[in-house]
């Protein structure tokens, strides 16, 4: 059965609260309602939360629905005002994680605690750092503790706000067979006509259920605006989520695959950018010092290096020469363009 977790991205006013948490309900088989109360923002002057009121709000709609609530903590004292407040769980967001003395302070103010934890990644595909918060808290908390998956911070992110890189959640599941892992779909996202096919690879590839920012009126939002669906949008995607015959708990091993193939091809990518930015930069050198593009001993002494480097994969030569040589014929080609540039 997947973990459903559905709500606003900020908390905003009671009616907004109340209204969202109504509609989501009504739509059945989800388990949370989500809110920020505090928003860590990365620059001062905006929006960063109500605050403590907000988990006035939270509590009203554990007293008017059947969902449990939760809210992102950050410190000690945002755990004392949830347990306070009986707020079910709490998730540590990406920015904590990502600094183990934070998630150290948080694991000992939850200890003998018993509510649910949900965990973050680090902004930077790190896996170490996303399992050792997972223990951290684990070694503490008396509740249950999930993973949440909401992509990872790359130079370029593509078409994405935060990239899947499937890869990691994925490693996270066999390290931890039995932690739940939720998508958030969302900030991985950061545009709500990608949400859906977010979530269906992540059910597609085992994972346990979803996190999703939903808003009675996205447009309207004060925070992530444009990456929030609407309660009747959530509807029609979980009404279209296709979920495998076999149970959630086990991966279909191509998919899984797959995933681990689709993750690898973004790194080439990723790295390919990176090589040729590198490209350029030479380029600016060599019209600046009046130096021929091509240097054909540099591209014979370059191919030669690949291939010792390659030797022992099982991979041919051939196909590692022509690999090169196409990187090569590129990187010539975008540094033409710069010879040419006035």
């Amino acid at each position: 059965m997947l973990e459903l977790i559905a709500g606003p991205c900020s908390a905003e006013s009671k009616e907004q609260i109340l209204s969202t948490a109504k509609e989501i309900s009504a739509i059945g088989g989800i388990n949370w309602f989500r809110a920020g109360i505090w928003k860590p923002r990365t620059r001062p002057n905006h929006f960063e939360g109500v605050g403590v009121k907000g988990l006035r709000w939270l509590s009203e709609v554990k007293k008017q629905t059947p969902l449990k609530v939760m809210t992102e903590v950050g410190t000690p004292t945002h755990i004392e005002k949830c347990l306070e407040h009986s707020i079910d769980g709490v998730w540590i967001g990406a920015r904590t994680t990502t600094n183990p003395f934070y998630v150290q302070e948080l694991a000992e103010s939850l200890k003998g605690v018993n509510i649910s934890v949900f965990i973050k990644n680090p902004l930077n595909p790190d896996i170490k750092l996303w399992v050792g918060a997972i223990e951290r808290i684990k070694s503490c908390c008396n509740g249950k503790v999930y993973a949440i998956h909401r992509g990872f911070s790359f130079a370029d992110n593509g078409i994405y706000r935060q990239t899947p890189y499937w890869k990691i959640p994925i490693e996270l599941k066999r390290i931890f067979p039995d932690i739940p892992i939720i998508c958030d779909p969302s900030h991985i996202a950061g545009k709500s006509c990608l949400v859906k096919d977010i979530s269906q690879t992540a059910i597609n590839i085992g994972l346990n259920g979803l996190m999703i920012e939903v808003h009675n009126n996205p447009n309207e939002a004060l925070t992530d605006k444009k990456q929030q669906i609407t309660p009747l949008e959530l509807k029609q995607l979980l009404d279209e989520l296709i979920i495998p015959n076999n149970s959630i708990e086990k991966i279909d091993s191509i998919k899984t695959l797959r995933a681990e193939i689709d993750s690898l091809d973004f790194e080439l990518l990723d790295i390919l950018k990176q090589r040729m930015n590198l490209a350029i930069e030479v380029a600016k050198i060599k019209k600046e010092k009046n130096i021929p593009i091509l240097q054909i001993k540099r591209l014979d002494e370059m191919i030669q290096k690949r291939l010792e480097n390659a030797k022992g994969s099982k991979l041919d030569e051939e196909f590692i020469k022509d690999i090169f040589e196409s990187i090569h014929q590129e990187s010539i080609r975008i540094q033409n363009e710069i010879f040419k540039d006035k």
